[in-house]
């Protein structure tokens, strides 16, 4: 059984929190947060407010990195030069130059580091890239997606040198998910909207035969957080909508064909990178290349 500590448990920790209890051949026995209050509910785990002694004291496998953004290089660069492997929350950081210090530093130590870009491990993308792979229902033709919600409630996001805003926080997701299925765009741009108190940002990404259209924000307004995507395809309109994948289609599809999993995607990609630890597989399902690109795409919108 692997052992892992959580570090940081603000939402994301909290959430990957939840994952890791249905996760196989892992298990959480420590964690650590800067705010002591953050750690009494997790009486199960030995709870630490200093991260270098948590390393000291525990024999761990696994860290998985959930602290604001700027401390994700550090903190996993620690981490690593303890000899323990690493799955660190998006975005990997705001300086491109720090995934190649990561991956050397990962190489280095002999262990293993993955970015938790989660969309990746959601089923309706996955199901998504393969229609658009294998040409199912013709070539695609146009894409729209979308990320959109109320100002996060941890004020430093909305601080760019901090979160680097709703572009690299948020949109993030997007455009990640943009790279995995359709590779490198040849042209990206944008219009944005960001003030103090709310961010908005409309990309256009362009390719040889279609564009993809993608819009995030953090609006002032009590508004429902909402993600989705809509592409249509010669012979049919693919969408996951209000939480629900379709394919519109006249058609006639199997009775089993393209229905998401049903699976959460932070329990998949948490299992992914344990089975990677435990085989000695390299994670080559995020890539230092694309998450490079990723970071050129978001930085520049």
């Amino acid at each position: 059984m692997l052992k892992v500590a959580i570090a940081g448990l603000g939402v994301m920790g909290q959430t990957h929190e939840s994952a890791w209890k249905n996760v196989s051949d892992a298990e959480v026995t420590a964690v650590f947060d800067a705010v002591p209050e953050l750690l009494e509910k997790y009486s199960y785990a030995n709870a630490y407010t200093d991260f270098d002694k948590m390393l000291e004291k525990e024999e761990l496998d696994i860290i998985d990195i959930c602290l604001p953004t700027t401390a994700h290089t550090d903190f996993s660069l620690r981490a690593m030069k303890k000899g323990i492997n690493v799955i660190c929350e998006k975005p990997i950081s705001l300086n491109r130059e720090d995934v190649s210090l990561l991956y050397e530093t990962a190489e280095k130590n002999n262990v293993k580091f993955m970015v938790a870009q989660c969309v990746r491990f959601t089923s309706p993308y996955e199901i998504f890239k393969k229609i658009y792979e294998t040409k199912r229902f013709g070539t695609l033709l146009s894409g729209e997606m979308r990320r959109l919600g109320k100002v996060p409630g941890r004020r430093w996001m909305l601080d760019p040198k901090l979160s680097g805003g709703v572009t690299c926080d948020l949109h993030i997701h997007d455009a990640d998910a943009i790279l995995y299925i359709f590779g490198k765009p040849e042209k990206v741009h944008s219009f944005r909207s960001q003030r103090k108190e709310q961010d908005y940002v409309h990309a256009v990404y362009e390719y040889a035969d279609f564009s993809i259209n993608a819009s995030a924000a953090w609006y002032a307004a009590p508004y429902e957080f909402t993600y989705g995507f809509t592409f249509q395809f010669e012979r049919a309109v693919v969408a996951l909508e209000n939480g629900k994948f379709n394919v519109f289609t006249d058609e006639k599809l199997g009775e089993d064909e393209y229905i998401p999993d049903g699976l959460n995607p932070y329990e998949k990609e948490l299992s992914y990178f344990v089975d990677c630890v435990i085989n000695n597989a390299s994670c080559d399902k995020v890539k230092p290349q694309e998450l490079e690109t990723v970071l050129d795409i978001v930085k520049q919108l």
